[in-house]
């Protein structure tokens, strides 16, 4: 039975962790890291980067760097956010055929799920070389107030990565669980979830193995993202005031600016004082500009006040619809790493009276929760209950455009529940059943999950048919729904992949583009790794034919370096087994100049005991052999220890 990993798939970072001997693990990538950048790049050779190596080469690609995917995933193309954020990524944002938000890199447009499966496909490939094993299942993360379009979009990129998803699990539950495994006592905890691009907040009980959320809020476009984003802006505007330049129109300095930002703002977690400095950042007629700046904590306070307080009003809400007061709260669990900020955990303390608790990695939490959830799922974690909500109201449009709500929000999940309708006109034989998710009272200023219609309805006054809608939402808090004439027996139901959302097909045919990627990049490795073994040969047979030529006879140097060039001449090409057949043609023709050299070797002062002679080294080996005129016969002095 294959292993089950926990991949927090983040805005900024991801992670991924596995139960091993009963304990979750957080398993390092390829670059010895134990997060990686949850960014996909797209370079003028053709090649697809994913990671640390991505991130590294965003400055002098920044139109085909992508980046910060999650905050787009499951988004209408004309949603304001989505308006706002084009203004300022440097890559571009298309609109898909279905209305979705999709981006463009190289010419070509690539959904949030697809980008997000190239990431969820670097975390499963770092898990397999960890595990030596293939890993085809996965519980994967998600913000708790994500709405059903984008936990939809997630699974699909699980998918198209060859990962069966079989669980998403809220990122604030996963982190209770990796808190609370080992707790004896009952308590009742908040986690404050500040991450890269959402927030969340939820109020969890747990005891005995039991998890039970009582209510969760929170805000899916705030996070660090929008404090990288001022401290930009407050540069830019500075630079602007200075020099005349704004350098938010260079796709290339804003590159940089939002590097420099991010890492001013890690170092005033720590000091209250940075330097930004920023040489040749653009040039005018003048010459090149440099940029050059100071930036306290105090000031960056300031200029992202209102962000940390956004978190605050989520809070309330989330502790009203929970039933208690900060005074009830035995815990505060903070996860994301924008809660190394000093005023964030300042806020959550004056909110909660109560110092927060840092015992967990804010960065590796969420996917050890995950982890865990998964070793549930397999049976190797016992006595282990996990009672999630869903974070918004799910009902349908109804006469006037009134959104009825049939399950309410925070009500535990799987949940199922029905409601009998009528039709609103005389001889109406088909109604169409709009699903909304939200809080609002008009279902128009909700956001629309989807529409199906149900036909054949007998003709009838308005009133009399009945009409049985039924909601049901999963552990993943994935909506299906149905309706049904309670007359003819008639029913038609869809499992909500939103009136956007990615087609079946064009998963499908993403399944395959991946799949014949990972072969792609397999074959890349294999190539780099021959190319390597070959460069290596050329390189030490040149060494040793320049070094012992003379021991061989001409027809064998010239076989060799015949041999040599022919190697040579194979690395221009990509056909492996040419190269391979170089490397073994030259490992052949060497092996006489490979004989003198161990024939060197043996003849060393002291080589015997390297193996010399008597481990074969020579044609006289176990031959009783005579010492060669140039092998000089060493003196040894014995050292009185005591002159030392």
């Amino acid at each position: 039975m294959g292993k089950v990993i926990g991949i927090d798939l983040g805005t900024t970072n991801s992670c991924v962790a596995v139960m091993t001997g009963g304990e979750p693990v957080v398993i390092p990538n390829s670059e010895g890291s134990r997060t990686t950048p949850s960014v996909v790049a797209f370079t003028d050779k053709g090649e697809r980067l994913v990671g640390a190596i991505a991130k590294r080469q965003a400055i002098t690609n920044p139109e085909n760097t992508i980046f910060s995917i999650k905050r787009l995933i499951g988004r209408k193309f004309n949603a304001t956010m989505v308006t706002e954020a084009a203004k300022r990524l440097p890559y571009k944002i298309v609109e898909a055929s279905n209305g979705d938000a999709h981006v463009e890199a190289r010419g070509k447009a690539y959904s949030p799920a697809e980008i997000s499966a190239m990431i969820l496909q670097k975390m499963k490939q770092t898990a397999e070389d960890y595990l030596g094993e293939t890993v085809t299942e996965a519980v994967v993360t998600v913000p708790a107030y994500f709405d059903d379009s984008q936990r939809q979009a997630t699974k699909d990129a699980g998918r198209i990565s060859g990962l069966n998803v079989l669980r998403i699990i809220n990122e604030p539950t996963a982190a209770s669980l990796a808190y609370g495994l080992d707790k004896k006592k009952d308590e009742r905890i908040a986690v404050y979830d500040l991450g890269g691009g959402t927030f969340d907040v939820s109020i969890l009980e747990i005891g005995e193995g039991v998890f039970e959320v009582k209510s969760t809020n929170g805000n899916t476009y705030l996070g660090g993202d929008d404090f990288d984003l001022r401290i930009i802006d407050w540069m830019a505007d500075e630079f602007r005031k200075d020099q005349g330049i704004d350098l938010r129109k260079d796709k290339m300095a804003l590159q940089r600016l939002k590097e420099a930002a991010e890492k001013a703002k890690i170092e005033l977690s720590s000091s209250m004082e940075t330097d930004i400095n920023l040489p040749f950042i653009t040039a005018d007629a003048s010459g090149p500009k440099h940029l050059t700046m100071k930036l306290s904590r105090a000031k960056l306070e300031q200029l992202t006040d209102d962000l940390v307080d956004g978190s605050v009003t989520p809070c309330r809400r989330a502790m009203e619809d929970a039933g208690v007061t900060a005074k009830q709260i035995d815990e505060v669990v903070l996860v994301g790493g924008q809660t190394r900020m000093p005023k964030v955990q300042k806020v959550v303390r004056d909110f909660f009276d109560k110092e927060p608790h840092k015992g967990v990695n804010p960065d590796e939490v969420v996917a050890i929760g995950a982890a865990i959830q998964g070793g549930v799922l397999k049976g190797e974690v016992k006595d282990v209950l996990l009672l999630d909500v869903t974070p918004l109201s799910l009902g349908i449009e109804t006469l006037g455009g009134v959104f009825t709500k049939l399950i309410e929000r925070n009500t535990t999940i799987p949940s199922r529940k029905s409601q009998i309708f009528s039709t609103a006109a005389d001889s109406q034989t088909a109604v169409t059943i709009k699903v909304c998710q939200g809080e609002r009272e008009m279902a128009g200023d909700n956001k629309m999950l989807g529409m199906f219609e149900l036909m054949g309805i007998p003709s009838a006054p308005r009133g009399i048919p009945q009409i049985e809608v039924t909601f049901d939402i999963d552990a993943n808090g994935i909506v299906h729904v149905s309706a049904k004439d309670k007359a003819t027996g008639k029913e038609q139901s869809i499992r909500i992949t939103a009136s956007s959302g990615l087609k079946e097909d064009e998963i499908k045919q993403m399944v395959r583009d991946a799949e014949s990627h990972a072969e792609e990049d397999k074959k890349k490795k294999e190539l780099a790794e021959v190319r390597n073994e070959a460069d290596n040969m050329v390189y030490s047979v040149d060494k040793s034919l320049k070094e012992f030529g003379d021991k061989v006879s001409e027809d064998e140097k010239s076989s060799i370096q015949a041999a040599i060039e022919s190697t040579r001449k194979a690395l221009e090409s990509d056909n492996v087994e040419s190269i391979r057949n170089a490397i073994q043609e030259l490992s052949t023709v060497s092996h006489k100049l490979a004989e003198e050299m161990y024939k060197k070797a043996a003849a060393q002062p002291g080589g015997a005991a390297g193996g010399g002679s008597e481990a074969g080294a020579g044609p006289e080996a176990g031959a009783e052999s005579k010492p060669k005129e140039d092998v000089v016969d060493a003196d040894f002095e014995e050292v009185d220890k005591d002159k030392k």
